[in-house]
């Protein structure tokens, strides 16, 4: 019988707990990111079945902006509706943010970001361990049969070896989900197991529905509110400080690149850098790259790059503020318009979502999405593992593909050491991820200190 998901399914203070402790652990990209909830989530607390998981990922992949954050709010909406969705998305990018600001503090202070970045070295190969163990999970609960391993190494294989853009993987294989719904719908239902492991039945399975019901009124309102709370604060900067000031530049632009960020920041990054440093003059060309590395080893979401590009813009352009004023200013506002979209993007569509996963014909294109999305993962985890090993990259031409490949004189032995340190951790100790990457921290900053 299938049954309902009512509005807190565990207690609010109890996901508070859960939702903080998850947003300290979020290094390493999305792959990284969805690796912790996967873990958190799905294996150990059980709060939601795999292939909820997977859906409400599948759809976070489609849309605009950072996807494990959007699929932070869709679980926590699951969870405890509306307010923990709230909690969930806040806490996903609240210790990033606070950590970025800081370093960009400390950026334009001494220009010198040598010890964080020793300490987040050594939390690096931790987070790669992470990633390879939720890479195999995800794989083996979800790939349950050849054709979606078959579709798996596809999508890796485009991203990785021929650079396909993301959109077109994401709907090539919504595309044959579809078909083979079509053709050979038996394969969808060898292949729609729950991807169970024989433990206790999740407090989401995966055929609850949930209580919330679509409607135009309830889209419209959410939509009208999200819209004000939105773009509120830009109209406020641009009354009070001028159409023309840093501020209302930097709102414009944000909120803008907010809604092209397909695929991942990685999609949208190289855009948001020729505008910002060529056209605003912000920063210089290698200071991108320091945020770039910053944003990289803090946790959140990499397009909180964004904060460190606004901090320094307003910070060298005050308009008549103090320049610590401008800067937090300019970093705050920027972090709004990139993220508050998010919020309105689950909000609106995840109770239609919600209903259609049982429409027959939807579910199968998605049920392609999720083959989809682990090769996207591993191809994610991969240019992780490249830039975590290695210091250099060379470019590598094939016909008229060109593609980027590590330098092998470039491998880093302190980095391959405390991998291997947190892989035996991981996959042979098996013990906890905070206690991982805290040795794994204290390992990086170590070696650093020692000048090794």
């Amino acid at each position: 019988m299938t049954t309902e998901v009512g509005r807190d399914v565990i207690p609010f203070r109890q996901a508070v707990r859960a939702w903080f402790l998850i947003s300290l652990q979020t290094f390493g990209g999305p792959a990284g990111q969805i690796a912790v909830m996967q873990r958190t989530l799905v294996e150990e607390k059980r709060w939601i079945g795999q292939q909820r998981f997977n859906h409400a990922l599948n759809y976070c992949m489609l849309l605009p902006g950072p996807e494990a954050q959007q699929l932070a709010i869709y679980v926590g909406w699951l969870l405890n509706g509306t307010r923990g969705g709230l909690v969930a998305g806040t806490l996903f990018v609240l210790p990033g943010m606070l950590a970025l600001l800081a370093l960009s503090a400390v950026y334009v202070l001494w220009q010198d970001t040598g010890v964080v970045t020793a300490l987040f070295a050594g939390i690096a190969p931790a987070v790669l361990a992470i990633v390879a163990q939720a890479v195999i999970r995800v794989a083996t609960r979800s790939l349950t049969h050849p054709l979606f391993v078959a579709v798996a190494v596809a999508a890796f294989g485009a991203l990785a070896l021929f650079g396909v853009p993301f959109p077109i993987v994401i709907a090539a294989a919504a595309l044959l989900g579809w078909g083979v719904h079509k053709l050979a719908p038996q394969v969808l239902t060898k292949g729609n197991g729950h991807g169970g492991d024989g433990g206790p039945a999740p407090l989401i399975p995966d055929e609850a529905l949930h209580h919330a019901q679509p409607s135009w009124r309830s889209a419209s309102k959410i939509l009208a509110i999200g819209l004000v709370a939105w773009w509120l604060p830009v109209a406020a900067v641009a009354l009070f400080l001028g159409t023309d000031s840093v501020f209302t530049t930097q709102g414009l632009f944000f909120s803008g690149a907010a809604l092209v960020t397909f695929g991942g920041a990685y999609a949208v990054l190289a855009f948001v850098a020729q505008r910002a440093v060529e056209v605003y003059a912000w920063l210089t060309p290698g200071e991108m790259v320091r945020g770039l590395a910053l944003a990289e080893t803090t946790p959140g979401p990499l397009i909180m790059v964004v904060q460190f590009v606004a901090f320094l813009g307003a910070y060298r352009d005050p308009g008549g503020l103090d320049p610590w004023a401008a800067a937090l200013l300019g970093s705050v506002l920027t972090v709004w318009v990139t993220f508050v979209p998010c919020f309105l993007f689950i909000f609106i569509g995840a109770p239609y979502v919600e209903r259609l996963r049982h429409n027959t014909a939807i579910s199968a294109a998605l049920t392609g999405i999720t083959a989809a999305v682990v090769g996207v993962i591993a191809n994610l985890a991969l240019y992780f593992a490249e830039h975590t090993l290695f210091t250099t990259t060379s470019p590598w031409n094939w016909g008229p593909f060109t593609m980027h490949v590590p330098d092998p004189a470039s491998l880093s032995p302190v980095a391959l050491a405390i991998t291997v340190a947190a892989l035996l951790m991981t996959f042979v100790l098996k013990w906890p991820m905070l206690r991982i990457l805290g040795i794994c921290a204290v390992l990086g900053l170590s070696t650093a200190l020692l000048h090794l």
